[in-house]
């Protein structure tokens, strides 16, 4: 037995087809078959019922398949701990980062990171929250971008800066002329989300009190995908919807009868943390990572000190207690 051969059947677990698993081994289906049929005679158990049309894993095969994943996570945080030994700012650094942040605010770090970190080679991965966290516990990421609280035991949370919300409206609106738009304006007007899992659909709900009245309608079922085409939805007059501050230099918000709006109220943001495992070696390239970040934002944002982030903390630490 050995590494290859747990990382096979970890494979075939997850996808549970011998072609896919053995396309992400970059093997042959035949040499991946083998090498797990090898294994479950030297081990003298049955780790997969095979069928015609399904791969199941066996009781036992999940007792092993618990273990190989503890095995696997182990080696790679040798490997990681040799690698930071070497040098904590080179090799690979892999990062997982929400959609609606991604765009605006990785192409501000990554010149400054290629001229401050030239070893340091960051892989990046865009997904949605629930999504990204699972990845970052199975040792598939190392550290993730998102805009949502995080409470887990097994992570640390560095939050980084807070982004304000501005308001995307059709200028055909009765509140145009206001000079201020107020929480209440918010709680009257048609507000376009995105789709079901992602975290500013939420953020939205919460700022603009839609749990607090039915969703029924049309307005109920027009979701989007994508920032873009929330404001496409929006220059169309069907409704109004919230930009995220880092957006608005990359989208297309201004003209074809979208109008812009800050919001002046208190609960109009969202902070963007940076999340890891408590147990990643190489936290000297995060620590990198993170004042990049806060080095290169815009104006729009309001970037976290470190002194803030040591109360919060800190503040995280006595609320436990």
């Amino acid at each position: 037995m050995n590494l290859r051969d747990l990382k096979y059947i970890i494979a075939l677990a997850e996808t549970q087809h011998f072609g896919k698993a053995a396309d992400r081994c970059f093997v042959s289906q035949p040499t991946l078959s083998g090498q797990i049929k090898k294994l479950e005679e030297e081990l003298g158990v049955i780790i997969f019922e095979r069928t015609n049309r399904s791969v199941k894993v066996t009781p036992i095969g999940k007792e092993i398949l618990e273990h190989a994943q503890q095995i696997m996570e182990q080696s790679d945080v040798i490997r990681q701990l040799a690698l930071a030994h070497q040098d904590p700012l080179s090799g690979p650094l892999r990062i997982g980062v929400i959609p609606t942040l991604s765009p605006y605010l990785m192409p501000l770090i990554l010149l400054p990171l290629k001229d401050q970190y030239p070893q340091m080679k960051l892989i990046l991965s865009e997904e949605m929250t629930d999504v990204v966290l699972e990845r970052l516990h199975n040792h598939e990421i190392d550290a993730a971008f998102i805009a949502t609280a995080v409470d887990d035991d097994a992570f640390d949370v560095v939050p980084l800066f807070d982004e304000p919300f501005w308001l995307a409206h059709p200028d055909e609106q009765p509140f145009y002329l206001k000079d201020k738009i107020t929480q209440d304006d918010l709680n009257d007007m048609d507000l376009l989300l995105l789709a079901e899992g992602h975290c500013l659909a939420e953020q939205t709900m919460d700022i603009c009190h839609l749990n607090d009245r039915s969703q029924q309608g049309e307005m109920a079922d027009l979701r989007a995908s994508s920032l873009e085409t929330l404001l496409q939805l929006v220059a169309a007059g069907f409704g109004s919807t919230l930009v995220p501050a880092l957006a608005l230099n990359r989208l297309s918000v201004r003209g074809d009868g979208i109008v812009i709006r800050k919001l002046e109220l208190n609960n109009a943001y969202r902070r963007i943390s940076m999340v890891f495992r408590k147990s990643y070696p190489r936290k000297l390239a995060l620590n990198a990572l993170s004042k990049l970040v806060i080095e290169n934002l815009p104006d729009s944002v309001k970037p976290l000190s470190s002194n803030k982030r040591k109360k919060t903390a800190a503040r995280k630490v006595k609320d436990s207690t």
